[in-house]
């Protein structure tokens, strides 16, 4: 029985091993320190003969940041490299938002949200990524969890000028900076901006900018916004989900666009208050929408669809100043409204070439109603 009674202890305690060490994944399976690093540690010198080391920075200026009114979660990016947004930034809803950058390892973005969706925070889900990168001295990663909490590490081989600083429920981060001013600008201006989450991460990407930037220049911007709690719906959860590949100037670029992304945003709310039945309600959701951005933004869908919303409705004399915007953009829209009987989205043909005549009586001059 003694002999039984150990077996059992010893095969009890391997499965127990087993059952913890699955739960984390294998590259963050290391001891994990009460307190977040925020000093600029480095790795030994053979370090940088392995191959795979990268050795160019592949993204320079970014925050991650959690709006403490909506709970919203988000992370900005601008960098002279291609396509920045398919690396550095990472955020799901309810978890958390992380930036990878500077010599840039993409797993800390799944490996540091899978971490703090498993309850870590995350000072926790930082360190042990941190300490089990033997590149670490080259990193730059920052990272904010659902209650607001950041973390951030930059190696002290980063290219300077690099650095970052922390404040509540954000993080800024830079390396490779024209000077040392850069990320003290994007604190300040995140925190004196206006507006909901999306406006204040880019407002901080223009201070970056205007400090002078990255010192070889601009090429590629993204942001994401999350929301504050998951909806079981991955694309529903993403408010902000914009990127700049290549541009001249990509974060005004990038800021037109989450113009755009609000004016589509209160054009789909309009669609569910027609679903709804609420038609004044999807009214001055269409009216915002259309005072965000002027209908050549839209190349005049925008009015397009308010006007066929109303002729459905019967309202076909409120429905033509909206519709002839749409063709004063481009004629082709008088040729979808033919089109839209058969796919059920007018009620009947002869509403259709009613709307198409009067639609193509003269080009709309760009008043509304």
């Amino acid at each position: 029985m003694g002999i039984l009674r150990r077996c059992m202890l010893a095969l009890t305690f391997a499965i127990g091993i087993v059952l913890v060490v699955c739960t984390v994944p294998c590259a963050v399976q290391a001891q994990v320190p009460d307190e977040p690093s925020v000093e600029r540690d480095g790795a030994s010198a053979d370090t940088y003969g392995r191959k795979d080391v990268p050795r160019r920075p592949v993204a320079t200026y970014s925050i991650v940041a959690r709006d403490s009114v909506t709970g919203q979660i988000g992370v900005a990016v601008q960098s002279h490299w291609f396509s920045v947004g398919s690396v550095v930034p990472w955020a799901r809803a309810g978890v958390g938002a992380v930036a990878t950058q500077s010599f840039v390892d993409p797993r800390y973005g799944p490996l540091g949200l899978e971490l703090m969706s498993h309850g870590r925070t995350s000072h926790e889900a930082l360190k042990a990524l941190v300490s089990t990168d033997d590149a670490r001295a080259v990193r730059q990663v920052a990272m904010v969890d659902a209650r607001g909490r950041v973390a951030v590490h930059t190696g002290e081989n980063a290219i300077e000028a690099a650095g970052h600083q922390t404040g509540p429920g954000y993080s800024v981060q830079a390396n490779l900076m024209e000077s040392d001013d850069v990320w003290g600008a994007m604190a300040d201006a995140y925190e004196s901006s206006e507006g909901d989450l999306a406006a204040r991460l880019v407002a901080a990407l223009e201070a970056a900018q205007n400090e002078g930037g990255d010192m070889r220049g601009k090429q590629s911007a993204a942001l994401i916004v999350v929301r504050a709690e998951s909806t079981g719906q991955p694309w529903n959860d993403r408010l902000f989900d914009l990127r700049i590949e290549d541009h001249p100037e990509p974060v005004e670029e990038l800021k037109r666009l989450v113009r755009l992304q609000r004016a589509y945003q209160k054009l789909n709310e309009g669609d569910g208050h027609v679903t709804d039945g609420n038609i004044d309600a999807a009214m001055e959701s269409y009216r915002t929408a259309m005072g965000l951005v002027p209908d050549e933004a839209t190349n005049g869908e925008a009015p397009f669809w308010v006007g066929i919303t109303l002729a459905t409705e019967g309202r076909v004399d409120d429905a033509v100043p909206f519709l002839r915007r749409a063709y004063a953009q481009d004629d082709r829209w008088a040729e979808l409204v033919r089109r839209l009987p058969d796919a059920g989205l007018l009620p009947s043909a002869e509403l259709a070439d009613t709307l198409q005549e009067r639609m193509t009586e003269k080009k709309a001059s760009g008043s509304g109603e």
